[in-house]
């Protein structure tokens, strides 16, 4: 796993805007496409579809 992917998780489990519905949902969703072996771009893209709470955790890790 990337450490950007890897920020990515750490930055949504200490996020305190998003839901613990919607933490669980994007973490899923990373072991799933870490799983297949997904690009890095559509993580940002699909997490974006869950809630666009993402876009500030994603902007200040440096993935967007």
């Amino acid at each position: 796993m990337s450490d950007k992917v890897k920020k990515v998780k750490e930055a949504i489990k200490k996020s305190d805007k998003l839901s613990n519905e919607h933490k669980q949902q994007a973490l899923d969703k990373i072991q799933e496409w870490y799983i297949e072996d997904k690009a890095e771009g559509l993580l940002a893209e699909e997490l974006m579809e869950i809630t666009e709470e993402f876009l500030p955790i994603l902007k200040e890790i440096g993935l967007l």
